[in-house]
């Protein structure tokens, strides 16, 4: 069983590189299928994408990643003390109207929950903590 490893990293867009990359090294130590970690990366780049973009609108902070396993998932888990935030909260787009009718933006929460199996959002200790869960040789379906 891989032990959680974490990386602690300014919540900066310059440092979604990086933190893709610590991603993707757990996947792999996990062993999580290549046809999954397509729908692992847009997840895990769009929750990060957003705190780095909207927690900390007039300061900087810290974007705390934890990956683990339990029994057959890769758990990741994203931290900051940003302002409080529940991306799950938002609605679905509207994906039925043509692409140029639909409204720009909208798309990230949506991301997470379709190409996660399970996610979930706490307030804890005054942090924002994303849960994302990817199941060995679970098959999700593309939007």
């Amino acid at each position: 069983m891989m032990p959680e490893e974490r990386i602690r990293v300014d919540a900066k867009l310059d440092r979604l590189e990086e933190i893709i990359g610590f991603v993707e090294d757990c996947a792999d130590r996990f062993r999580l299928e290549d046809s999954r970690k397509f729908g692992l990366n847009i997840a895990v780049e769009e929750a990060v994408v957003n705190i780095c973009s909207y927690a900390y609108p007039d300061t900087e902070g810290m974007l705390d990643v934890a990956c683990r396993v339990t029994d057959e998932s890769l758990v990741i888990e994203l931290s900051d003390s940003g302002i409080p935030f529940n991306i799950l909260t938002l609605p679905d787009p509207e994906t039925d109207a043509a692409i140029e009718d639909r409204e720009i933006g909208g798309l990230g929460g949506y991301f997470i929950r379709q190409f996660s199996d399970a996610v979930s959002y706490t307030r804890r200790d005054g942090m924002n903590v994303l849960t994302l869960l990817f199941r060995r040789g679970a098959s999700i379906e593309l939007p």
